[in-house]
């Protein structure tokens, strides 16, 4: 009978943390359908914290697996995609931002497993425009649950999808250069 070899995930800090993460979406999206909206932003807050709590300690302490690497980043999309379809689904963001969300994440993450499956070496270096794109993702999450419409929050959402819309092309053309060997 041949061995069966199975992945051993090291569960860390980091990594429980972002397991956590992951098990706070449904909660969140509970308090969001039941329109308790200062608990939903309370529980995203929460969720947002621990994002930031387990980059630190994994590189803080070298405690960097690749469960957490391959984890991580779908914890932070499915967290902010649920966030954003749900709060458009309330009528509390405009679908002209949760379009390009949606559709980003859905691109980048579709292009990371067709290339892992391809056999292909992807490593996601986080840009500058990159991070600003999760900040005002949730700036922009937050401030829908907390203080509503208003001209504000329109700039708001237009400053968020320009950039969000930036930083995926800008994703998309450092891969292909890395792909292809062009620098």
């Amino acid at each position: 009978m041949a061995a069966v070899k199975t992945a051993q995930v090291k569960m860390n800090i980091p990594n429980i943390l972002t397991v956590f993460r992951i098990i706070l979406v449904p909660v969140f999206l509970y308090f969001v359908i039941a329109g308790e909206l200062y608990t939903a932003a309370a529980i995203f807050i929460i969720a947002g914290v621990t994002d930031g709590i387990d980059g630190f300690i994994a590189r803080r302490f070298d405690m960097r697996t690749e469960f957490g690497a391959n984890i991580d980043p779908f914890a932070d999309k499915f967290l902010l995609v649920s966030a954003y379809i749900a709060l458009t689904a309330k009528g509390l963001v405009p679908i002209w931002l949760t379009i390009p969300v949606i559709i980003k994440d859905s691109f980048l993450l579709s292009g990371v497993l067709a290339l892992r499956t391809a056999g292909r070496k992807v490593v996601i270096s986080p840009s500058v425009f990159g991070k600003s794109t999760t900040v005002l993702q949730i700036v922009t999450v937050v401030y829908a649950m907390l203080l509503g419409n208003g001209v504000e929050f329109t700039v708001l959402c237009a400053l968020t999808a320009i950039v969000t819309v930036y930083t995926w092309l800008d994703y998309v053309k450092r891969e292909f250069r890395i792909q292809t060997g062009r620098k």
